[in-house]
């Protein structure tokens, strides 16, 4: 029996409450955490994931209190991301009700730190999360190009909340990130996030291939036919925000579609 599929809604929250924008701009109002979480949870998702939008831009810590009362309110796995600066600021999420730690601009800035987090709590709570972005300009021969269309390009890595490209090809740091023991790889498309015209698949079936640890696709959802195509393109998991925040489609309502198609899926 194969593994089923997860369906993650994902609350980007800043300054204490859940937001949504497009490209990771344009951001407005989308409720309070702790109330989507607990609808999140009774409504069937699988797991929740919780990103401190701001903190790593704005240097501070991540939002402890609410993190503390979204885990109260919930009964599913719970991943937590934003503004963690050190393996004792991952000991205190995870000591807060967290279950799992993502982890992007520490990672690229510190890459020894996911080997630090893997042997203290384990790789099963260790995401490293990707951000990124096609970029068509190559001035090193350590990109991995990839042909679309008759036109070449590489995935980027940015950091600081998709706000600072850096240099670094998405591919090759996937397969570092799951050398040094990431148990799970976020893969956001910055190119689709908020969009509603679906997931990157050509990026989600690179990293894939590259990578044996699971996948998260994330970035671009907006109807029932996008996560098939994601879990078609290898994802072992799809994440979530505004065609879920906005109530344009209902958690359970996808997993019955994505079930008349034949993928697992837990109902």
């Amino acid at each position: 029996m194969p593994l089923a599929k997860r369906i993650i809604p994902c609350l980007d929250v800043d300054k204490g409450r859940v937001v949504k924008g497009i490209q990771f701009t344009s951001i407005r109002d989308a409720g309070d955490p702790v109330e989507l979480a607990s609808y999140y949870s009774s409504e069937g998702a699988d797991e929740l994931v919780f990103l401190d939008i701001t903190a790593s831009p704005e240097g501070r810590p991540t939002l402890i209190d609410v993190v503390r009362k979204v885990a109260e309110n919930i009964d599913i796995p719970f991943t937590v991301g934003g503004g963690i600066r050190s393996v004792e600021d991952a000991r205190k999420l995870l000591r807060n009700g967290a279950d799992k730690v993502s982890i992007n601009t520490l990672a690229v800035k510190n890459p020894e730190v996911i080997k630090k987090l893997a042997s203290e709590f384990g790789s099963q709570c260790v995401v490293v999360a990707i951000d990124a972005k096609r970029t068509r300009s190559s001035n090193s021969s350590s990109k991995i190009l990839i042909e679309e269309n008759g036109r070449s390009f590489w995935f980027e890595v940015y950091i600081y909340g998709g706000r600072t490209p850096t240099n670094l090809d998405a591919l090759t740091w996937a397969r570092k990130a799951e050398e040094l023991g990431a148990g799970e790889i976020l893969l956001t498309s910055i190119d689709r996030d908020g969009t509603n015209l679906g997931y990157d698949i050509t990026l989600i079936e690179n990293v894939v291939k590259t990578v044996n640890i699971p996948v998260i696709a994330s970035g671009g959802a907006g109807k029932p036919e996008h996560f098939f195509e994601a879990f078609k393109a290898g994802a072992d998991a799809a994440l979530a925000a505004s065609i879920f925040h906005y109530g344009k489609y209902k958690i359970r309502t996808v997993k019955e579609f994505l079930r008349n198609l034949g993928v697992v899926v837990r109902l």
